[in-house]
């Protein structure tokens, strides 16, 4: 994952650009980069791994003087990239998934492209995309041309002396939101990012859409319109989203509040003596099922803050696991004896639920634990962001495996909450995180909760195809 953020401004930038960027830290953790134009492009590009983006940017602050900039949080990448080309200096910063990326890699070393930098043994998708637009006849026929040549998806920022670039993935999977105040526009994938800056929300990026915000003139004008093919990623709303921030016009918090009602109406005979949410994600959704339900909803997990994120985003297992163990601690007074229904955003990998939470709750001393994920079981790797790569990662795989002796490609079946594979497939799951029972959101009732209709939401995790009707 990453989040991207850009502001054209009348005066000095530098606050917006390094605040506005750092609202988009939950989106990554690995880099945190900045690029902005004054008299010239200055880059800042730090790791983040040891401190967040605040921490690591303030002392920039004083340092950057421009009035037109953008920045990103990024996962892999190392960014923003520098590029001078026969278009002239620009810098760029994207977020999503190139899954050709070494079959284009082949294709543009052929046609006598180089480059200079790597990310995880691979080039950087970035400055692969970089070397596209730059063999464009301008930055929009550029863009235009990333847009045909990548199989995945890319939004992206490009800046110029003249201004920013923004552009939306083709299918609109990603977000990309354009916010207005007194003598500045910005650019951003989540809107988090606007209210503390006194930005407004203008509106959504259209799918492929491609808008240009004029430095000269402060103006933002649409120089390609969106193709209308609108598949959004479920899983910003359900998940990935930060909980103040809305897609489509629509906020996440609101959506996870009604995911859980949902999920407490498919349980009305269930009996427990609370409603417990896994910090941060899991929690709106328990506050639903809690409000559905008029089961009390308590805080026997905490999160310990000050020091430790989100624990899905590292691209490490091993890192992943030591941030799960280490940020959540368990009250044993609360929970000791007690039934406990507990509310998840998601089950991935199901490593950290199993190793970690249920294995606190069990030694402090739970009766019984009744997970409920808000989001259906997740079947495919994701091929638009970088959060699930391969089938082995998934729980709901290795337990096809176990039941039918081998992964298989046919899955349809397990896709389906009615048949009989569908229960074998959530009871070896069940086995496996040792909990007392265990129910999935159903599809229908997460695009539900979200609101737009099924054929505008990418659905591929959970059903392997986008746009399912």
């Amino acid at each position: 994952m990453s989040g991207i953020f850009g502001v054209v401004s009348a005066t000095n930038c530098a606050e917006d650009l390094v605040y506005g960027t750092d609202y988009h830290t939950h989106m990554g953790t690995e880099y945190g980069g900045i690029a902005v134009f004054g008299k010239e492009f200055k880059r800042y590009i730090h790791k983040m791994s040891s401190a967040n983006f605040k921490t690591r940017f303030f002392e920039n602050i004083k340092d950057i003087n421009g009035q037109q900039g953008i920045g990103v949080v990024s996962d892999f990448d190392e960014q923003p990239i520098y590029l001078k080309s026969k278009l002239g200096e620009f810098c760029i910063v994207s977020t999503g998934k190139v899954d050709n990326i070494n079959a284009l890699t082949r294709e543009m070393l052929e046609e006598g492209i180089s480059f200079s930098e790597m990310s995880k043994k691979s080039v950087n998708a970035t400055e692969l995309l970089a070397r596209i637009i730059a063999t464009g006849k301008d930055i929009k026929e550029g863009i235009e041309k990333v847009y045909k040549r990548i199989i995945g998806s890319a939004s992206i920022l490009v800046l110029t002396k003249d201004g920013i670039y923004g552009a939306r993935d083709s299918f609109g999977r990603s977000a990309l939101i354009l916010g207005r105040k007194e003598g500045s526009w910005a650019i951003c994938s989540e809107t988090t990012s606007f209210s503390n800056l006194d930005f407004e929300p203008i509106r959504d990026l259209n799918p492929g859409e491609i808008v240009f915000i004029d430095a000269a003139n402060l103006e933002c004008k649409v120089i390609r319109p969106g193709n209308g093919k609108k598949q959004v990623c479920a899983f910003l709303w359900m998940y990935t989203g930060f909980p103040a921030s809305n897609y489509e016009g629509i906020n996440s918090e609101v959506v996870r509040e009604e995911s859980g009602k949902l999920l407490a109406k498919r349980d009305k005979d269930l009996k427990a003596d609370m409603v417990v949410g896994i910090p941060d994600s899991g929690i709106a959704h328990a506050v639903g099922y809690a409000i559905e339900s008029k089961i009390p909803l308590r805080r026997p997990l905490v999160k310990y803050t000050p020091t430790y994120g989100r624990s899905y985003t590292p691209p490490s297992q091993g890192t992943r696991d030591i941030i799960a163990r280490m940020k959540l601690i368990a009250i044993k007074e609360i929970i000791q004896n007690n039934v406990i229904i507990l509310l998840e955003d998601s089950i991935v990998r199901g490593t950290q639920l199993k190793n970690v939470t249920v294995d606190k709750f069990w030694k402090a001393g739970a009766k019984e634990l009744h997970v409920r994920p808000a989001s259906p079981p997740l079947l495919f790797p994701c091929l638009f962001s970088a959060s699930t790569r391969t089938n082995s990662e998934l729980v709901t795989r290795r337990a096809i495996s176990a039941i039918e002796g081998k992964d298989i490609e046919d899955v349809s079946e397990y896709t389906n909450p009615k048949t009989e594979k569908y229960a074998k497939m959530i009871e070896w799951i069940r086995k496996d995180l040792n909990v007392t029972s265990l129910k999935f959101q159903t599809v229908e009732d997460m695009v539900t909760a979200i609101g737009l209709p099924r054929e505008q939401l990418c659905l591929h995790c959970w059903l392997g195809c986008t746009g399912c009707k």
